[in-house]
């Protein structure tokens, strides 16, 4: 589906010549990348569009998969704290292929959330997960994360 991200007056700063941005979830700035764009934009659409609670949201955290570090780019956390949604950001630029679902898939063996989020900040895409039949199907609608 196509998505259209609300303009947002991110807190910037130049910092060695760099510009960098705050994220409001990790709490400190980060430089400016296309992708970081994407990532900051989905933060902020879970947060006034979808109403997750800041601290339901996870971002750029390590996680091990076959013994080698990976960091995802946002985890959802539900009710109960346990994780719901992973998401994977892509720069504007990157097509959102299948290589993209199974970055964000493989991530998913260890955390075994519900809903996979794929997105470079023009598409974005949700899979639902069925651990039984171990397959997935994209949905044709929005979804509540809250």
């Amino acid at each position: 589906m196509q998505i259209q991200f609300q303009p947002i007056d991110f807190k910037t700063r130049l910092n060695n010549g760099k510009q960098e941005l705050l994220d409001t979830i990790r709490k400190k700035y980060v430089a400016i990348t296309p992708e970081e764009l994407v990532r900051q934009h989905l933060i902020q659409y879970l947060i006034t569009e979808k109403k997750v609670a800041i601290g339901k949201i996870a971002v750029e955290k390590e996680i091990k998969l076959n013994g080698l570090k990976k960091r995802f780019d946002i985890l959802v956390y539900d009710e109960a704290l346990k994780p719901l949604l992973l998401a994977e950001c892509k720069a504007p630029q990157i097509k959102l292929t299948q290589a993209v679902i199974n970055q964000v898939a493989n991530y998913n063996i260890n955390l075994q959330v519900k809903y996979l989020l794929i997105t470079n900040g023009i598409e974005m895409h949700i899979a639902q997960i069925n651990f039984d039949k171990k397959s997935y199907e994209w949905m044709k609608e929005e979804v509540e994360f809250s």
